[in-house]
């Protein structure tokens, strides 16, 4: 039986600046548009591993996200993990068309046909099978076996404190 959420005793922002506290890392999830074929890609920081056995990884994306309705049919699906070298890659798949965010990108296909990044400095990938959708407040969460993986000894790209940078705040932010 679902629950309802209780009041927060705090504003959204303040909320958002509190989990900005946590550094993750960033990734691109990359797919083909289940009706059109068309690339699909977007940067995303709210990416964990879920199961060893089977291999499984969750993500998350908003419900305002226009490709979401696609990302909840599509089949397959790619993780990039990105690495600290490619910030401006995390930078063009967080905005603009999509159709632009593949503007002459080198693309590859991963061992069970689905598109990936033909860019070798990402630090990890993984090819997921789509296999549990779970709506949770203003996002949905995805849950993706894993069917492939590969993965390289470099620095992963880290997101903290809505942005790419790791330099402290000079300033404490109010709650208010």
């Amino acid at each position: 039986m679902p629950v309802s959420p209780t009041p927060a005793d705090f504003p959204d922002l303040y909320f958002r600046s509190a989990l900005g506290r946590f550094p993750s890392g960033v990734t691109v999830v990359t797919a083909e548009h289940p009706d059109t074929g068309l690339p699909l890609g977007l940067t995303i920081s709210s990416f964990s591993s879920v199961s060893l056995n089977p291999p499984m990884v969750l993500w998350t994306l908003t419900h305002s996200a226009s490709s979401l309705p696609a990302f909840l049919r599509i089949e397959r699906y790619v993780i990039h993990i990105l690495s600290a070298s490619q910030v401006e890659l995390a930078r063009r798949f967080s905005r603009g068309p999509q159709t632009e965010r593949f503007a002459g990108l080198d693309l590859d296909r991963a061992p069970n046909g689905t598109l990936m990044l033909g860019d070798p400095r990402c630090a990890a990938w993984f090819e997921c099978r789509n296999v549990q959708r779970h709506p949770a407040g203003d996002h949905t969460i995805l849950v993706g076996q894993v069917e492939h993986c590969q993965r390289q000894l470099i620095a992963p790209l880290i997101y903290h404190a809505g942005d790419f940078d790791l330099t402290p705040a000079s300033e404490p932010l109010s709650r208010n």
